[in-house]
């Protein structure tokens, strides 16, 4: 993001780390009030908006990257598609996002509703969207609810886990979670 001074943060949840980027102005978007008035305390954004990001709209190359971490998979199918057309129009340069590698189930906490999951997505459909797609957290098959380790003792599996990112990173459909990034081209 060392090139972007605007970004927009949908689904901001709990925090960010944009906290640690020289940049000129941050949006904070989440739909769960609690999220966004702790991070409004920890004063990580610019701006707060406290709305739903399938409803939201922004102007058109209004930001320079759109950040989307871990919110498709709590959106159908049909509005997570209509949510990445709408942020591709939104974006001067890139979009980065991260989601589960497929369908991983998730009930809601926090006292969020919208916590649950309700979609999967994979390497070849985000691929098939001209993102670039890199595998996170290691090999899938060692990671189970909301992304904790299966195995125990937790720190050597942590270890296993780290060692097989490097392996994943380029291989993602092995990855417990996707990254993807798209960089818009200047039409």
């Amino acid at each position: 993001l060392l090139d972007c001074q605007v970004i927009l943060d949908l689904g901001c949840s709990k925090g960010s780390s944009l906290h640690y980027h020289p940049i000129l102005k941050s949006i904070g978007v989440d739909m769960f009030k609690p999220y966004l008035e702790e991070n409004k305390a920890k004063g990580i954004y610019s701006d707060y908006i406290l709305a739903d990001f399938r409803e939201i709209e922004f102007k058109e190359k209004s930001v320079d990257a759109v950040i989307a971490i871990d919110i498709l998979e709590h959106l159908t199918k049909s509005e997570g598609a209509e949510l990445l057309d709408k942020i591709e129009r939104w974006a001067k340069k890139k979009i980065i996002l991260t989601t589960p590698n497929g369908y991983l189930y998730q009930a809601t906490y926090d006292n969020n509703p919208l916590q649950e999951h309700k979609s999967g997505w994979h390497v070849t459909e985000l691929r098939k969207l001209d993102y670039s797609v890199f595998g996170l957290s290691g090999w899938k098959r060692l990671r189970g609810y909301k992304g904790s380790l299966k195995y125990k003792p937790n720190l050597l599996w942590a270890i296993i886990s780290d060692l097989t990112q490097k392996i994943t990173y380029y291989y993602p459909r092995l990855a417990f979670q996707l990254y993807a990034i798209k960089r818009i081209n200047d039409r």
